[in-house]
């Protein structure tokens, strides 16, 4: 039986930190994976890799390995003295070892009897990315199809991006800022390690008709100036249809209606507020700005009355 060299294998000094030991099991998984790899032992390497980490990442089994390796090189013929592990006591659990080399079963195999697996995998990264939607979608759930671009090997080892696209279900009451977690759908696991989760952020579209404070919706609602001194009834429209709402009189721009639970929905739901926008009509023929006229005398109304009372 051959000894193997896990430093040489993962390629780092015999003093490598557990750090650098797993930052070059990360490289050489990207590059040996099977299923990015094009190399013709990619398979056959994989192994050997999983193997050395196996060991190398376990500071109970390194020590062991390193003492009974002393004075051996790679290939050479090797077979372990019967009491080598004497005054280790691994940790952890089982190890199971079907499908390592005859020097890892050697060494380790009889850790499996009586013990649950070792998992020695790397979960995948986790990705991120935004999703811009119309509130709309908020108050009525929706689909939308979300392109990803992630690292990937080609043939020849070099990075290149991949694109990849998903349909991404909107549930109904999303707000802004909330995340959407999709399980497994990051970057693949090397090692035999799951795949990574992908974490969406949700926002909404820019419109200046509408904006949000958590589920609470504020809607801007033009109205006449004498709609707004006189009161009236008139329709507005909201995110998820009209409705009709008494403007009471003497309202001043920015008032605010209150519309309880007409929010984003939720438990509870969030309340929509309408916005007075007191708009003004133009003084583009000459009866308007007559009109205008009247008003100005007869009304004697000064806007900035309270300013000049205080300064």
């Amino acid at each position: 039986m051959e000894f193997k060299d896990y430093y040489k294998i993962l390629g780092v000094d015999r003093t490598a930190a557990a750090d650098e030991v797993k930052k070059a099991f990360r490289r050489l998984a990207r590059k040996y994976h099977p299923d990015v790899s094009k190399e013709p032992d990619a398979e056959a390497r994989m192994k050997d890799i999983n193997e050395a980490f196996a060991v190398l990442s376990d500071p109970e089994k390194r020590a062991a390995y390193d003492r009974l390796g002393q004075g051996y090189q790679p290939n050479q013929e090797f077979r372990p003295p019967p009491d080598w592990d004497a005054g280790f006591e691994f940790s952890g659990g089982g190890f199971e070892s079907a499908g390592f080399s005859d020097f890892f079963s050697e060494l380790f195999g009889h850790m499996g009897r009586g013990g649950g697996r070792h998992e020695v995998g790397i979960r995948g990264e986790d990705h991120h990315a935004k999703v811009l939607l119309d509130l709309q979608d908020a108050y009525r759930g929706a689909t939308r199809a979300l392109t990803l671009s992630a690292p990937a090997l080609d043939g020849r080892g070099r990075v290149t991006l991949k694109e990849r696209t998903l349909n991404v279900r909107i549930p109904k009451g999303i707000h802004e800022g909330q995340v959407i977690r999709l399980v497994g759908q990051g970057s693949p696991g090397a090692g035999g390690g799951s795949a990574g989760d992908l974490y969406i952020e949700v926002h909404f579209k820019p419109d200046a008709r509408y904006r949000t404070e958590g589920r609470d919706v504020y809607v801007s609602l033009p109205v006449a100036p004498w709609e707004a001194a006189l009161g009236a009834r008139v329709r507005a429209a909201l995110p998820d249809g009209t409705v009709e709402v008494r403007i009471p009189a003497g309202s001043q721009p920015a008032t605010k209606l209150r519309l309880k639970g007409r929010g984003i929905p939720g438990r509870p739901p969030g309340d929509l507020y309408l916005v007075l926008e007191v708009v003004l009509p133009p003084a583009a023929t000459a009866r308007a700005r007559e009109l205008y006229q009247t008003m100005a005398r007869e009304l004697a109304f000064n806007p900035r009355a309270d300013q000049e009372a205080r300064s």
